[in-house]
C-alpha cells in the first residue's frame, strides 16, 4: 500500500511539474540562426528561416506549433537550383505566403561580376508549393540591379494591392561625409566612414521586377547633435570599425501608421541594436522614434546578452501578443548567433517597445 501511495504522489508531482512547464520557454532558443524570420501559415503553424544553421549555399528551416519546440526541416533552398543566379553569401531569407504559394526573398553574391567586386550582392526571390520547399528561383537573375550591393530584403503588401520591397544598400564603397566621420578623422582613427542606407521601392505584383526608382528612407545621422547619433554610431565611436549601418529593416502597419524597425552598428559586434521609425505612407518620409534604441545589449545591467539585431515580427499562438524575433549572442554561446523571442507592444500613444532581451523562463501566450 505504501508503494502504491508513493507512486501516486510521484505521479501527481510529475503531472504538476509538466503542467507548470507547459507553454514555457527561455531565451536563447536552441536554434543557431542569424537574421531569423518567422512565417505563420494560415493553419497556425510556424516556420523559421535564417542565415546559417549548417545550410550550404542556401537556407534551412525549422517548424513549430507553439514557438517553443522546434523541428529542423533541413535545407529548403539550394543556390544551385535550375534558375540559381547566386555564387555565395546567402543571407537574410524571408518567406511570404501568397495565393497558395510560398515566396522566399533573400540576398546573395551575384555571379555576373565583371568588375570583380568584393561585394556584389543582389536580391532574389524563389517559389515553392510548401513552406519547406524545395524553393526554386523565379528567374535566373536578381529582382533588379541598382548598380550597388544590396541585402536584407523585406516585403510589404498593402490594402490597395501594391507590393513594396525594402532593402539595405551596403557600406561597401559608400563613404559618406558627416560630423561623425569628421570627428573620427580628426582623432586619426579612420580616414573615411562608410554607411549603409535603407531604401524602398514598389514591386511588380508577380515579383519579376520593380516599378519606378528607389526612395531613400533611413540613413545614419549627419550631425552629432542628432538624438539618434550616439547609439547609431557606436561602432565608429568605440573605434571598432569605420562603418555605420542601417540595415535589417522590418516594416508592418498598425492602425494608420507604418512602423519600420531597423538595426544599426556592426552586425558582428556587441553594439548591434534595434530602433524604429514611423510614417503614414509605405515610402515615407519616416521619422525615427525618440525612445530608440528599443533593443540592445543588457550587459550594463548585469545581463549576458549582446549583439541584438536583425529582427522580424510575429504573433504568439494566442493571436494577439506581438513578438520580436531576433538574433543575439550571450557569454555562453560566444560568437555564435542564436535566436531570441521577446514580447513587444505598441502603446496607446503609438510608442513601440520590446520587452527584452530576456533569458529567464517565461510563458508563451496561447502555447499548447
Amino acid at each position: 500500500m505504501r508503494k502504491i501511495l508513493l507512486s501516486a504522489v510521484f505521479c501527481c508531482l510529475a503531472v504538476a511539474i509538466a503542467a507548470q512547464n507547459a507553454g514555457t520557454y527561455s531565451n536563447p532558443l536552441d536554434v543557431q540562426f542569424g537574421d531569423p524570420y518567422i512565417l505563420r501559415t494560415a493553419d497556425g503553424k510556424y516556420y523559421m528561416y535564417g542565415t546559417g544553421a549548417g545550410a550550404h549555399n542556401g537556407f534551412a528551416a525549422y517548424s513549430s506549433n507553439d514557438l517553443i519546440n522546434w523541428k529542423r526541416e533541413g535545407q529548403v533552398y539550394y543556390g544551385n537550383n535550375r534558375n540559381g543566379w547566386g555564387e555565395h553569401s546567402y543571407w537574410a531569407p524571408e518567406v511570404y505566403e501568397r495565393h497558395g504559394k510560398y515566396y522566399l526573398f533573400y540576398s546573395a553574391q551575384w555571379k555576373v561580376n565583371p568588375g570583380k567586386e568584393l561585394e556584389n550582392f543582389r536580391i532574389g526571390v524563389a517559389v515553392a508549393s510548401k513552406p519547406t520547399g524545395p524553393f526554386v528561383d523565379l528567374q535566373n537573375k536578381p529582382v533588379f540591379n541598382p548598380r550597388y550591393p544590396v541585402i536584407d530584403a523585406n516585403v510589404l503588401f498593402t490594402e490597395d494591392g501594391k507590393v513594396y520591397l525594402y532593402y539595405s544598400r551596403c557600406c561597401y564603397k559608400h563613404p559618406v561625409e558627416s560630423e561623425v566621420a569628421a570627428w573620427a578623422r580628426k582623432k586619426g582613427w579612420f580616414s573615411q566612414v562608410e554607411e549603409s542606407w535603407v531604401y524602398g521601392i514598389e514591386m511588380k505584383p508577380d515579383f519579376s521586377g520593380v516599378i519606378g526608382e528607389p526612395v531613400l528612407l533611413l540613413r545614419p545621422p549627419v550631425k552629432m547633435s542628432d538624438p539618434q547619433a550616439a547609439w547609431e554610431s557606436r561602432s565608429v565611436t568605440s573605434k571598432e570599425v569605420n562603418r555605420r549601418w542601417t540595415e535589417g529593416s522590418c516594416i508592418f502597419k498598425k492602425g494608420d501608421t507604418y512602423y519600420m524597425m531597423y538595426s544599426a552598428n556592426y552586425f558582428g559586434g556587441k553594439n548591434y541594436a534595434v530602433g524604429y521609425a514611423t510614417s503614414k505612407n509605405p515610402l515615407g518620409p519616416f521619422k525615427k522614434a525618440a525612445n530608440n534604441p528599443v533593443l540592445q545589449k543588457n550587459t550594463a545591467t548585469g545581463g549576458i546578452v549582446t549583439g541584438t539585431g536583425h529582427n522580424s515580427v510575429t504573433y504568439a499562438p494566442d493571436g494577439k501578443t506581438m513578438l520580436c524575433v531576433y538574433h543575439g549572442r550571450t557569454s555562453k554561446t560566444g560568437d555564435e548567433r542564436v535566436v531570441f523571442i521577446d514580447r513587444m507592444k505598441i502603446t496607446k500613444d503609438g510608442e513601440l517597445m520590446v520587452e527584452g532581451p530576456t533569458t529567464t523562463k517565461q510563458l508563451m501566450p496561447g502555447a499548447r
